[in-house]
């Protein structure tokens, strides 16, 4: 990639949680950055603190096509992570399959006409399904479980797909599961650590769907989005597909008891709910391609990325309670 494409950079759902952190680490490597969101998932606030100079907010829809035409004739890379969650996939399949599969066609045609030097697809690691061996690589089967990870799948797969037809000079991370500051509590968007954060300082109930022996692999954010930028750069990951992940596997009942621990919380109280549907028993990444090929290690272990998750709503102007109340505990389930 050449250093024009590294200078003005285009981000697709940038002012989201991965997003708007790998916005900032662009912006203090002196980026100009193009943030394209609409903006129900993700926040102005997200880039409030980020030099108006260098970083410019076009609120619009991925699936735009002639909004999207427009912003790649001013880029030369683009990092794709525009999406519709795994949760929002339950109550909103078409929703989900236009946003997070055919925007993403649509996107890689107009990337193709454009010239575009570098186009980073952010998939994740919910296109495996089911663990056939563990810790799983990028050779491992995908056999996606939900209307998410499928339509996850099939994005990467057009991405990769365009690259050996056309030459488009592609690459495809699949994050495991990412946290940390800015990450969300809310509505259908809400994911499991921040939930937990949230019940136990507020001295509510930790909500387990299922026995909690289930297992996630978590990833600091901000590993995970220095791990998108070594992709964008590398020129040996054109065409390749690489995983973002710690290699540390926690059963989430013991990531409650974590979360309890770090807040002193000897009092918080684990509820055990019904299973979700769609949902895998294991989830553990093996990075060994992206660390010798793009360098990548991750730098934050799980109670250093907690105490600071912590200390962020700790210092955040909304209470605990306030934000616990955005919670919905089936997000799975349509409203209304």
């Amino acid at each position: 990639m050449t250093a024009r494409a590294r200078a003005h950079v285009l981000v697709t759902g940038g002012a989201g949680f991965i997003g708007s952190e790998l916005v900032s680490q662009l912006v203090a490597g002196g980026a100009r950055v193009t943030v394209l969101d609409n903006l129900v998932n993700g926040r102005r606030e997200n880039l409030a603190a980020l030099p108006a100079a260098q970083c410019t907010l076009v609120v619009g829809d991925v699936r735009d096509a002639t909004l999207a035409a427009q912003l790649l004739r001013d880029h030369r890379c683009v990092m794709h992570l525009a999406c519709l969650g795994v949760r929002h996939s339950m109550h909103a399949p078409l929703d989900t399959h236009e946003v997070n599969a055919g925007a993403t066609l649509m996107w890689l045609r107009l990337a193709h006409e454009a010239r575009i030097e570098r186009f980073v697809h952010v998939s994740s690691s919910e296109v495996y399904g089911p663990t056939q061996y563990a810790p799983m690589d990028e050779n491992h089967p995908t056999a996606p479980t939900t209307v998410y990870g499928a339509s996850k799948l099939a994005g990467e797969s057009y991405a990769l797909a365009w690259h050996r037809s056309w030459g488009l000079p592609v690459t495809v991370v699949r994050p495991f599961n990412a946290y940390g500051p800015r990450c969300h509590h809310e509505g259908d968007a809400g994911e499991v650590v921040p939930r937990f954060v949230l019940s136990a300082m507020c001295g509510e109930p930790m909500t387990v769907f299922g026995d909690g022996q289930q297992t996630r692999d978590f990833t600091h954010v901000s590993d995970t989005a220095r791990g998108i930028l070594a992709a964008a750069t590398a020129p040996e990951s054109i065409g390749q597909a690489f995983n973002l992940a710690s290699g540390v596997e926690i059963e989430i009942v013991a990531l409650a008891r974590r979360i309890a621990q770090r807040l002193a919380r000897l009092d918080a109280r684990i509820e055990h709910h019904g299973a979700r549907p769609g949902e895998v028993r294991r989830l553990i990444g093996d990075a060994t391609r992206a660390r010798l090929a793009l360098g990548y290690a991750p730098r934050i272990n799980l109670d250093d990325g907690l105490d600071g998750l912590i200390r962020w709503y700790q210092q955040g102007e909304d209470t605990p309670q306030a934000l616990l109340r955005t919670i919905r505990l089936r997000n799975w389930e349509a409203v209304g």
